[in-house]
C-alpha cells in the first residue's frame, strides 16, 4: 500500500511540472500518425490497384510488360518494408543520404520520420487495398461492362467504394498500430511522446512513475481513435432500413431491405418491414 501510494505521489508530481511536455509529445505523436496513415493509404491504394489490372495475353506486349516491371517493384518494395523493423528503417532513410553523398544531401528529421511513417504503412496497406478489391464479387465487374463501363469508371464507381469499406478496419488498425509504433521515430530525434518520456526520464530517475503516465495517455489516444473509427464505419453502412431505387412504379420495393433486426428499434419500422423479406 505504502508503495502505490509513494508511485501515486511520484505520478502527480511528475505531471505538474511536466505535463505540458506529455501533451506535446502526445500531439506530435497523433500528428504524425494520423497524417502517416493517410499518406500509407494513398500509396496502398495506387499499388493495390495497379496489382489489380487486368492484364491478358492478348493485350499490347509493351503494356504487359510495363506492368509486370511495376508490379515486381511494388513486390520488393511491399516485402522490404513488411520485412524489416521500422527502427531500422528509420536509421537507414535519415542516414543513407548523408552517408552516399558525403553529406551533400541530409534529411531533417520530421521529413525523415513522415517518409518513414508513410511508406511503412504503405507497404502493408498495399496487400490489404489488393485482397479488398479481390474480395468484390466478380459479378459486379461484368455487370459493369455489360452496361457499357470501362475499367476506369468500374474501379471508381463500383469497386473502390465497395473496397474502402470493407478494409476500414484495417485502416483503423493502421492508425492504432502507427500510434504506438512512432515511439520508434525518437532514435532519429523526433520529439514524440516516448522520446518525451525518455528525457523526463533522464532528469528525474523516475522511469516506472513516467512509465505509467506515457501508457495512461498512449491508452486514451488509442481508445479515441478506435471510438471514432467505430462511429465513420456506422456512418458509412448508412441507414438501418432503406428502400431500393427503382424506376418501375408497379415494383413495391419499399422496406424489402434491412439490416438485422437491432434493439430498440421503432416499432414503425418493425411494422414497416413485416411481411416482406427479413434476414
Amino acid at each position: 500500500m505504502d508503495k502505490l501510494t509513494e508511485l501515486g505521489s511520484d505520478i502527480a508530481g511528475l505531471w505538474e511540472s511536466n505535463a505540458f511536455k506529455y501533451l506535446n509529445g502526445a500531439k506530435n505523436t497523433i500528428i504524425l500518425a494520423v497524417i502517416c496513415t493517410a499518406a500509407g493509404c494513398l500509396i496502398g491504394l495506387i499499388c493495390g490497384i495497379i496489382q489489380t489490372i487486368p492484364c491478358s495475353k492478348s493485350d499490347n506486349p509493351a503494356k504487359r510488360y510495363f506492368l509486370l516491371l511495376v508490379r515486381w517493384a511494388i513486390r520488393v518494395y511491399v516485402e522490404v518494408f513488411r520485412g524489416t523493423p521500422m527502427i531500422l528503417q528509420a536509421v537507414f532513410i535519415f542516414f543513407a543520404l548523408p552517408y552516399f553523398t558525403d553529406n551533400l544531401l541530409r534529411l531533417d528529421v520530421l521529413t525523415a520520420s513522415y517518409i518513414v511513417v508513410s511508406i511503412n504503412t504503405g507497404a502493408y496497406m498495399a496487400e490489404t487495398v489488393r485482397g479488398g478489391i479481390l474480395s468484390i464479387d466478380i459479378g459486379q465487374t461484368e455487370g459493369a461492362k455489360a452496361v457499357g463501363m470501362n475499367h476506369l469508371q468500374t474501379m471508381t464507381y463500383i469497386i473502390i467504394p465497395q473496397t474502402m469499406r470493407n478494409i476500414l478496419p484495417q485502416i483503423g488498425n493502421n492508425l492504432i498500430i502507427n500510434i504506438k509504433d512512432t515511439s520508434v521515430m525518437f532514435i532519429i530525434g523526433y520529439s514524440e511522446l516516448f522520446a518525451v518520456h525518455k528525457g523526463i526520464v533522464g532528469a528525474t530517475y523516475l522511469y516506472f512513475p513516467s512509465a505509467v503516465i506515457c501508457m495512461a495517455i498512449y491508452l486514451i489516444m488509442t481508445v479515441v481513435c478506435s471510438q471514432l473509427l467505430r462511429w465513420w464505419e456506422r456512418v458509412m453502412d448508412g441507414p438501418d432500413n432503406y428502400d431500393i431505387a427503382t424506376t418501375d412504379t408497379l415494383a413495391h420495393t419499399s422496406g424489402m431491405y434491412n439490416f438485422p433486426e437491432k434493439k430498440n428499434r421503432s416499432p414503425s419500422i418493425k411494422s414497416h418491414a413485416s411481411g416482406r423479406y427479413k434476414r
